[in-house]
């Protein structure tokens, strides 16, 4: 069991996909199994064992559990709720390729993930079908991506790309690194929180010969950070490739300055540097995740000058219909003309800046 349980593609091939399955390991009544499967009737549940075992069983608002179990709560429309919350459909100009940005695009190249969280944005489409982008579509992508030149940036997402065979991810990566103009290749993931035995030497190995490539990842929450994700941050560190986070703002998960705190701490330790803070987005059924803006402008003022700078995250709003990721913030500007500008620090003092001679 201890040698299967380390094999990243038997705990894939293990997930939790059905309510039988997770009664085995969850104390469920018989209202949460038919919650649960009014819910599986719209959004699928995938839970690898891994992430299951980080559940503590009898707290029904355990911060794993909440982002991994399905909850009622999604079956509940809210006014604001969008389908395509990014309008990254209206930004598609070929399949599996979002170019909303001038320099850079989004590349879909799975619709299927190791887990799918409860929150996810992309829900729409991620998980409806368990498969890796075809040969046609890969072809038909890469081939845009070639024909736009102002293009120096490509973010391999999905689903999630690290759920697909390293010779497959290759065959894709390789692709994108022989196209002149492209300078980056970013990796978006969360094998590293819900399967971190995929992040082996083959797959890092890989990885080296097509450098510079950056990853990034979504810790929620400091719970997440196990000595088993330690360890594949630390694979992905030492093996030369930058590794950031993006972490969504939770109602009932993350969504106070403590918590946060540690989940930031934890990660600048294990070499992951804080990248983004996400407002949650407007997608279909997770109404019940969304804070209020105020709550994340608020936990990110009360942690600035507390904890270090490269610690803090930005936190932004994606914009909904497609306006793109627009940072929000405490303004620590009191006032400003002509002669000076008027400060206040972490502290709340007040400090005077002279401004330059016109």
């Amino acid at each position: 069991m201890f040698d299967r349980w380390n094999d990243w593609k038997w705990q894939f091939a293990n997930r939790i996909t059905t309510t039988e399955q997770l009664k085995k390991i969850l104390p469920l009544s018989d209202k949460d199994q038919q919650d649960i499967e009014t819910c599986l009737g719209l959004f699928r549940m995938a839970i690898t064992p891994y992430y299951a075992s980080l559940i503590r069983p009898d707290d029904p608002f355990d911060p794993i559990r909440m982002q991994a179990v399905p909850s009622i709560l999604e079956t509940m429309p809210d006014a604001n709720d969008l389908s395509d919350p990014l309008g990254e459909t209206a930004d598609s100009p070929v399949p599996y390729i979002v170019h909303r940005y001038p320099d850079r695009v989004l590349f879909l190249v799975t619709l299927q993930c190791s887990m799918y969280c409860r929150h996810c944005t992309r829900r729409r489409a991620v998980g409806e079908e368990d498969r890796p982008i075809t040969e046609a579509g890969l072809r038909n992508a890469i081939a845009y991506i070639r024909a736009h030149t102002e293009i120096r940036d490509v973010l391999i997402s999905g689903g999630d790309p690290l759920t697909m065979s390293t010779a497959k991810l290759e065959h894709i990566i390789s692709q994108i690194r022989a196209i002149t103009h492209v300078e980056i290749i970013r990796i978006g993931t969360r094998v590293p929180v819900v399967l971190p035995m995929r992040i082996t030497n083959e797959l890092t190995s890989m990885l080296k010969k097509y450098q510079p490539i950056w990853i990034n990842t979504h810790f929620n929450h400091p719970n997440e950070l196990t000595p088993e994700a330690a360890r594949a941050c630390a694979a992905i560190v030492d093996a030369g490739i930058p590794l950031g986070n993006q972490t969504v703002l939770l109602r009932g998960i993350n969504d106070d300055t403590e918590t946060m705190k540690r989940l930031l701490l934890g990660l600048v330790k294990m070499r992951v540097r804080p990248y983004y803070l996400y407002q949650c987005d407007l997608s279909c059924g997770i109404g019940h995740f969304r804070t209020r803006v105020e709550v994340g402008i608020d936990i990110m003022h009360r942690l600035t000058g507390n904890i270090s700078g490269y610690a803090l995250p930005k936190y932004v709003i994606d914009a909904p219909g497609g306006g793109g990721k627009i940072p929000v913030g405490y303004d620590y500007t009191i006032s400003k003309n002509d002669s000076e500008v008027i400060l206040e620090n972490y502290r709340g003092d007040s400090y005077r800046y002279p401004q330059p001679a016109q």
